[in-house]
């Protein structure tokens, strides 16, 4: 392999690696006056910055909400806004391991009658980025006077620590399916023995009992 060709594959191998991961997608948000929510949801670490971007097409006598929450038990609101139209830029950072979902509800105004609304709805436009796809590369370049090649090197610092903090994450998840796995094995042990024990002395107290009855009826001496 030339060198030229060498140094082709890498720069290919860095483009992938630092290509962006955004999570878009687009949808339709129908109205209602007590409408449900639709969420997204993507995986977050701890600590991990969260930016959305919710671009809300025009759409009369509708208001669209949106609330940023996360799947913990304690259901975390990380950030609500009423009434958003047009590009809305959102920044949370993620208090807990699991996922963050951001939710959208469309209210039809109350003046509206709702067969007139069947029709009536509002396109979401949404861009997830999370982690180091969060991260405005090119302003740290400008603030810090970083090359082009620096700015890379930044790019894919934050890649690695990514992957680092996922392994840890999968690392104390193993540990914690085997701190339960050896609990469940004890408790089922332990239940075993207690079963054993348990028959042994119903056997015993069988045997006791039979003999007493057999000797009251002068069965046996």
């Amino acid at each position: 392999m030339t060198t030229s060709t060498t140094t082709r594959f890498l720069s290919l191998f860095f483009l992938l690696l630092l290509s962006p991961l955004t999570n878009a997608i687009k949808f339709e948000l129908p109205p209602s006056k007590a409408p449900h929510e639709k969420c997204i949801w993507n995986a977050a670490h701890t600590h991990a910055l969260v930016i959305v971007t919710a671009n809300v097409g025009p759409g009369p006598n509708q208001r669209v909400d949106i609330q940023i929450i996360d799947d913990t038990p304690q259901r975390n609101v990380y950030l609500s806004k009423r009434d958003i139209k047009g590009e809305t830029r959102l920044a949370v950072t993620a208090h807990a391991e699991g996922e963050v979902g951001v939710c959208f509800r469309n209210f039809l105004d109350a003046t509206m009658k709702t067969e007139l609304a069947r029709n009536m709805t509002r396109t979401i436009d949404l861009d997830i980025d999370i982690g180091a796809d969060a991260v405005d590369y090119n302003a740290i370049a400008n603030q810090e006077s970083l090359s082009g090649l620096e700015t890379e090197m930044r790019k894919l610092e934050g890649v690695v620590k990514e992957i680092v903090d996922e392994l840890d994450y999968l690392k104390k998840r193993e540990e914690r399916f085997a701190d339960t796995n050896i609990s469940t094995n004890q408790r089922v042990q332990n239940f075993a023995w207690f079963t054993l024990f348990s028959l042994i002395a119903l056997g015993v107290w069988q045997i006791f009992h039979l003999r007493a009855f057999f000797k009251r009826k002068y069965l046996i001496d």
